[in-house]
């Protein structure tokens, strides 16, 4: 991969502010130091700084010395997760329960490095916005972000984002037009029953025996209700149900995860979840409550940029490579068109027609990498 020997000279520092953010984590709006740290960076290379978006969101602008043009977003996360780190390097996490185990202390620094790099490099049209965000591990940092009128002051016509795959090879980078990451959604799932005494299972109404039905139940929706093309994913992640051996308890709950690339089957998903949930504990003399909660929504790449892309990271790297991942969370929203991000933002009915387009990347020299195609062609985006 060819990488200009600016952005080379300069990885160090940005490795070390990588360092610096990976050795003080914070999670979901806690974010304080770390907009600090980015804040204080942008403004030291001349970038125009606005701080308290999304609570502890940052939002860099640079306009170009060509006049005006397109405005574009560039975008990264920088919440930590709740765990507790335990590797020994150096900048090993001075937070206890706390850790950048998502690499978004990697992505704020490469979306710094080519802050820096095009505050050295103004010769273009238009106007680049660099997007902080905060809360993206389940917190709704954009959502946030955009109620506080992120996209009112910033009215972008495209946002790109990079997230780092650490599957994916040094050096590639896994581009794909359309669906790129699922829906995130959660349900619970209690079951309201009779208990009794284990020996005398005929007196009672068992809310296990529903959950076990209705669990297997679930399953059919992905094999029989919805069309084969169509991916969606319902995986039962929790079971909950009595204390000892010798008693049918009144209650249980089901609990998970639904994944899907498009709303429509999302709508399908939650519909019959409903309706196996009621009738099958119904069967049994029990009753069952759903509780169905969206968290975010499909990512969906933007056709157009999506092939801009491959055409620039074939030019600068000489590789493409296709990456679908049904997994998700990201910088999305409803009635947004294609923003461009992996992982968070909510889905909120907000009417934007923001294009972009979303790159998953090798982790292997992330800095470098980020730094290089932000910065190869110039964005070039900006002069049409």
């Amino acid at each position: 991969m060819r990488i200009l020997p600016e952005i080379l000279e300069s990885t160090p520092s940005i490795a070390e502010i990588r360092r610096n953010i990976h050795a003080h984590p914070e999670l979901r709006f806690e974010e304080k130091r770390t907009a600090d740290l980015v804040a204080q960076a942008l403004s030291s290379w001349g970038i125009a700084v606005y701080q308290g978006l999304g609570k502890t969101g940052v939002v860099g602008r640079l306009d170009g010395e060509l006049g005006p043009g397109k405005m574009i977003g560039l975008r990264a996360d920088m919440d930590a997760l709740p765990l507790q780190e335990k590797n020994t390097f150096a900048h090993a996490s001075q937070n206890p329960g706390k850790m950048h185990a998502c690499g978004h202390d990697g992505h704020t620094a490469m979306l710094l490095g080519a802050a820096q790099y095009l505050s050295n490099h103004r010769d273009f049209k238009g106007t680049v916005i660099f997007i902080f965000q905060p809360a993206e591990e389940g917190g709704a940092g954009a959502q946030e972000m955009i109620e506080d009128g992120l996209f009112e002051q910033f009215p972008c016509d495209a946002v790109f984002g990079m997230h780092n795959w650490p599957g994916l090879e040094e050096g590639h980078f896994g581009v794909v037009s359309g669906p790129m990451m699922a829906s995130s959604n959660e349900f619970v799932i209690d079951i309201q029953g009779k208990g009794g005494h284990a020996a005398l299972p005929h007196n009672s109404a068992d809310p296990i025996m529903a959950g076990i039905q209705i669990a297997q139940a679930l399953q059919t929706i992905i094999t029989r209700n919805k069309r084969p093309v169509d991916a969606a994913v319902i995986s039962i992640t929790q079971f909950h149900a009595g204390e000892t051996s010798n008693v049918i308890p009144d209650t249980a709950m089901l609990g998970g995860t639904v994944r899907t690339f498009t709303l429509e089957v999302l709508d399908l998903i939650e519909t019959r979840m409903h309706e196996i949930a009621n009738q099958v504990a119904s069967a049994f003399d029990c009753k069952a409550n759903l509780t169905f909660k969206r968290n975010y929504p499909p990512l969906i790449n933007d056709e157009q940029q999506t092939e801009y892309e491959r055409i620039r990271h074939a030019v600068a790297t000489g590789v493409t490579k296709g990456l679908k991942v049904n997994a998700g969370h990201g910088l999305h929203y409803t009635n947004v068109q294609a923003i461009a991000a992996i992982p968070e933002i909510a889905e909120l009915n907000i009417g934007h027609a923001i294009v972009g387009h979303a790159v998953f990347v090798g982790w292997e020299n992330a800095v470098r990498e980020m730094k290089a195609i932000m910065t190869q062609t110039r964005l070039a985006a900006l002069h049409t």
